[in-house]
């Protein structure tokens, strides 16, 4: 690393010091009548030494955070650099273990630097920075850092996906990586606002997950944005966050339908009026399925179902049932439960019996390519974040937190869980 003017300066000048320091000590004056006048020449000789280095000093003062020796640093604030009475010139940062160079920029006034992306987990950082004064004298500064580990960290994943729109009742879901004790903590770092002006209440589902909905589904047309403002939060002893994120999502046209699992059909209503009726095929005796407002989390134009999978066995331990190509299949429940297309079926079935292991079935073709299947038009007509509601099944109410079902719970019950 070139060393800049002003340290050879500060160099010369400290062994200067200390040489005269030395001659003191062991010689002193003997008395003889000259030392007064060595003394002064010395004296001198010093004083002069130290003026050129305090000249040949840059004014420039650079600072870089984190500092030199810390462990534990963030992944997204760590290795900014800035300086006071100067300007930088150069800057690298690079992946100590491995030598990769981190790409940054410095900012247009040239007080500051700092990385383009953030860094990575667990992994030691060296900085040189090198700024100048107004007069061209050079300030050289180095820091050497890790980032927090894997194991002392967090991170949320979340749904939606950043820039989607969505149905009226998709709620943001955060799972994170690591149990959280400090939940009042964390869930005050998370910020969710809406146009709409509803308010946004998050409520723990357990340790590792929290979602956020207003009383009542959101309104249409409405943005959602979210901050994940969890950098440097704790979530328990020994674990802190790195997560530092922004997303949003849009809420596109209202869409209700309603599955009367006794009369076999389904009441699609958008924007507060009928626009289809379908006839379906819900679940049978022995495997009812769930009451209750379900969200639609996935849609797969095929998709297979296995039913050992989801417990549905024969004495062999084979899957019940095992079809490789559902069409127009669209996930209601974590457990299994879907809305989906049934070719297998009689045609008769829909509207008149319930024949399936839970799910709720419409009439479709092998291949999923006739449009005009009710499987296929509700597939299309259909977006994530939809609400299915299931009602007259003789089977119980879905629980909030089997997938993203949380509008089952009354709205006193959605705050209680609430720790902020």
């Amino acid at each position: 690393m070139k060393v800049g003017k002003h340290r050879r300066a500060v160099t010369a000048a400290a062994m200067l010091l200390s040489g005269a320091l030395a001659l003191t000590a062991c010689g002193g004056d003997d008395g003889d009548g000259d030392g007064g006048k060595d003394g002064k020449d010395k004296s001198n000789s010093q004083s002069s030494a130290d003026k050129a280095a305090a000249e040949e000093s840059s004014d420039a003062r650079i600072t870089i955070d984190p500092k030199d020796g810390e462990s534990g640093a963030s992944i997204n604030s760590g290795g900014k650099v800035a300086v006071k009475d100067g300007k930088l010139t150069d800057v690298t940062m690079t992946a100590a273990q491995s030598g990769t160079e981190i790409p940054g920029e410095i900012a247009g006034d040239g007080t500051s630097w700092k990385p383009t992306g953030a860094l990575e987990r667990a992994t030691r950082y060296v900085i040189k920075a090198v700024a100048e004064d107004g007069d061209g004298r050079e300030a050289h500064e180095t820091s050497t850092f890790t980032t927090v580990s894997p194991e002392n960290s967090f991170i949320g994943y979340f749904t939606p996906d950043d820039g989607k729109t969505v149905g009226v009742g998709m709620p943001v879901s955060i799972n994170f990586d690591k149990p959280v004790t400090n939940k009042k903590e964390v869930q005050s770092a998370i910020k969710v606002d809406t146009t709409s002006g509803q308010q946004v209440v998050g409520h723990w589902f357990s340790d590792t997950r929290i979602d956020f909905r207003p009383e009542d589904y959101w309104k249409s047309g409405s943005k959602v944005t979210v901050d994940l403002a969890l950098d440097g939060v704790d979530a328990a002893e020994g674990v802190t966050g790195v997560q530092d994120k922004e997303f949003s999502f849009n809420v596109g046209r209202s869409q209700v339908s309603t599955v009367d699992a006794e009369s076999k059909k389904m009441t699609v209503v958008r924007d507060g009026k009928t626009v289809k009726t379908v006839q379906i095929s819900a679940g049978n005796a022995e495997n009812p399925t769930y009451n209750g407002e379900m969200v639609i989390s996935e849609k797969y134009k095929e998709t297979r179902m296995n039913g050992a999978t989801v417990g549905f066995t024969d004495d062999d331990g084979k899957g019940e049932y095992d079809i490789k190509d559902v069409p127009h299949a669209m996930r209601l429940s974590t457990s299994g439960t879907f809305i989906h297309g049934n070719y297998w079926g009689a045609d008769s079935i829909f509207g008149s019996v319930n024949t399936s292991h839970g799910c709720v079935g419409l009439n479709d073709v092998k291949g999923a390519g006739d449009s005009k299947q009710d499987g296929a038009w509700f597939y299309e007509n259909s977006m994530i974040g939809d609400v299915v509601i299931v009602k007259n099944s003789p089977d119980k109410e879905i629980k909030p937190d089997n997938g993203l079902n949380g509008w089952n719970m009354s709205w006193s019950e959605w705050q209680a869980g609430s720790a902020a």
